[in-house]
């Protein structure tokens, strides 16, 4: 055991153990007084007065709170709130904060450097449906079947403490203490911890362009962290132009890397961080993380509608320069119209031409570079055909697809097992970095709702907000069909959300299992070794005029080409002369589904629905390469 000392991080904002004491701080320019409450609540509190320096910063060090005890900050002689920038609460949101020794775990992977990023393999999950017990304790008894499936990297939706007991996470108001109800400051390090052993990264998603509705009370005493006149889905934006601001969320992404040893973080929605400077906040923030991390394998990626590529720019020698890779929703729109001919919302965009786009999403990263967007009324995007692969995470399912369709319901019970099939060959073999949702390898159908834990007023806001976003579908007209949508707040909606681990053990779902371990143990062998010094512009694709099918291909490392053949359609498609530059027999097999389809392929026909991924030395296809 190596005592944990050299990992804890000071943060500009909150309470921080010294010698003999604590220092306590707290940035509340507005304020005429700020005072240390301690000791208890109500009538029982203690206070101390706090020193103001011309920045609007409030201090005080003391020796009158003990680490394990509860504290807060009383503004202007009125409400005790408690520290923006807790470690930890001895209760929910609205209570007092509770001081922690961060430098109290033992931890046993001091030594932990990481993994490369070409060798990430994600898999997200909700601390609490991913288990029946719902805590970060329970995570680590599902370790071993994570790494034995051929996962890299698991994802935890935000922990972040929020209002209540259950949540996605994306309502947090308390961004430095991890949920009481998770098993807060020590279950989630035991569970890096256990990560680690195992040889397992741990990312962490992280919402930096809102707090939730419910227990933030920041602007009551410093309103100057927030911009009233900018909106955002939620509310005013955050105010980045404020040095102590940008701090806290800088800070706060550093503190998770440092003093929980988190591998990665996954920013949220940055195309809703309204940073009114002239350095992004992510720019800033990821180059903080590089800066600070030269040795160490620490990956950054983030969610962005706007398709853009500056962040996620390479070096010379193919690193990434600041963001390690972007979620590509281009990529799971195309599969899921593939797979369940859905047009409604955004899928408008892809219906008329996914397959075209899917291959273009394989081979040149973003399916609109540029193209005008009509479910946006707007052109959308820029050129990524330059980036490699590896610069994009792509995905069929994740909690937003999944838990934002009224029913949660997901792709296993919505197309075709055949089809779903080929599209898992597609993403677990193909050269970008793969992600899958929880449940997503053995098939699991049980839903992943939105769900919730307000009450009174704003959890009727919710509840009525969440059904009238259905209004524009089809199917939810009606008033009535609205009413079925489940309840976010209702207990029984989180319920239903959770795994149902037996389903794992039934033959049809071990069947599943049994394909998604065998494609990923060939990622691991085939695909992996050649990602690391891939070229700029290495991809290049040819759609069939007819049917359903595609040819993309990957110039790789040395030279090494990998080529995707896919027909998602019901009839057997006739390859076209040219198409693979030679034999079509040549090179070796990565993977065929089902059986026969690489035979069948020797002969210039693939049969439908089939994949085969194939690795030789040829050059790439005679296609589009942008």
């Amino acid at each position: 055991m190596t005592k944990g000392n050299q990992f804890a991080f000071e943060t500009s904002w909150g309470a921080f153990p010294t010698e003999g004491g604590a220092r306590f701080r707290l940035w509340a320019p507005g304020a005429g007084s700020v005072d240390l409450a301690f000791g208890a609540t109500g009538d029982a509190a203690e206070f101390l007065p706090m020193e103001r320096d011309d920045a609007g910063w409030w201090s005080l060090t003391t020796d009158q709170v003990a680490v394990g005890e509860g504290y807060g900050f009383r503004v202007d002689g009125e409400r005790v709130v408690p520290d923006p920038a807790a470690r930890a609460q001895m209760d929910d949101v609205h209570g007092l904060s509770r001081l922690v020794d961060p430098a109290a775990h033992e931890w046993r992977t001091p030594g932990w450097m990481g993994r490369p990023w070409e060798e990430a393999v994600f898999y997200e999950l909700h601390t609490g449906t991913f288990t029946p017990e719902g805590t970060f304790d329970a995570i680590v008894e599902k370790l071993d079947y994570l790494k034995e499936t051929g996962i890299t990297a698991i994802e935890l939706l935000p922990v972040a403490q929020f209002a209540g007991k259950r949540g996605w996470g994306y309502d947090g108001v308390l961004l430095y203490c991890p949920h009481e109800t998770y098993g807060g400051v020590d279950g989630l390090k035991r569970l890096i911890d256990a990560a680690h052993e195992r040889g397992l990264m741990v990312f962490l998603d992280v919402v930096y362009n809102h707090f939730g509705p419910d227990g933030n009370y920041i602007g009551s005493y410093a309103p100057e962290f927030f911009h009233e006149e900018i909106h955002t889905p939620w509310g005013a934006a955050i105010a980045y132009d404020e040095t102590p601001v940008r701090d806290f969320m800088i800070e706060n992404a550093l503190f998770w890397l440092e003093e929980y040893r988190i591998d990665g973080l996954r920013l949220d929605a940055i195309d809703s961080i309204k940073d009114t400077t002239d350095t992004p906040l992510v720019k800033e923030l990821a180059a903080r993380v590089r800066e600070k991390y030269p040795d160490r394998h620490v990956h950054i990626t983030t969610e962005d509608d706007r398709n853009i590529t500056w962040h996620i720019e390479r070096g010379k020698a193919g690193e990434p320069l600041l963001v390690s890779g972007e979620w590509n929703d281009d990529f799971h729109h195309c599969a899921h119209v593939l797979a369940t001919h859905e047009e409604e919302g955004y899928y408008a965009d892809y219906s008329r031409r996914s397959v075209e786009q899917m291959a273009r999403a394989l081979a040149t990263g973003f399916v609109f570079q540029g193209q005008h967007s009509a479910h946006r009324g707007k052109d959308v995007g820029t050129s990524s055909a330059h980036l490699p692969p590896t610069a994009f995470v792509n995905f069929l399912q994740n909690h937003d697809q999944i838990g934002n369709r009224a029913f949660g319901d997901r792709l296993t019970d919505l197309a075709s097992r055949r089809v779903v099939e080929c599209l898992q060959a597609i993403l677990l073999l193909s050269p970008q970095i793969p992600l899958l949702f929880m449940g997503e390898e053995y098939g699991e159908t049980k839903p992943f709702c939105f769900f919730t834990d307000f009450h009174g007023e704003l959890a009727d806001l919710v509840r009525e907000g969440r059904r009238s976003e259905f209004r524009k579908f089809a199917a939810f007209h009606d008033a009535d069909a609205r009413k079925l949508i489940p309840d976010p707040n209702a207990a029984s909606t989180f319920e239903a959300s959770k795994l149902d681990w037996e389903m794992a053990t039934r033959p049809t779902y071990r069947r599943r299992l049994a394909m998604v371990r065998e494609l990923l143990e060939k990622r691991q062998a085939s695909i992996v070794p050649l990602l690391k010094e891939t070229p700029p512009s290495c991809g290049a694709y040819q759609v069939s005029d007819e049917t359903r099918a595609f040819v993309v291909s990957w110039r790789l490392k040395d030279g090494s080409v990998l080529q995707l053949f896919a027909n998602l359609d019901d009839e057997p498609w006739a390859v076209p002369q040219g198409v693979g530059k030679g034999d079509l027999g040549r090179g070796k097999l990565v993977h065929a589904h089902p059986k026969g389809a690489e035979e069948a392929l020797a002969t210039g026909v693939l049969p439908g629905p089939s994949v085969v991924f194939r690795l030789d030395g040829q050059q790439l296809i005679a296609g589009k390469s942008s």
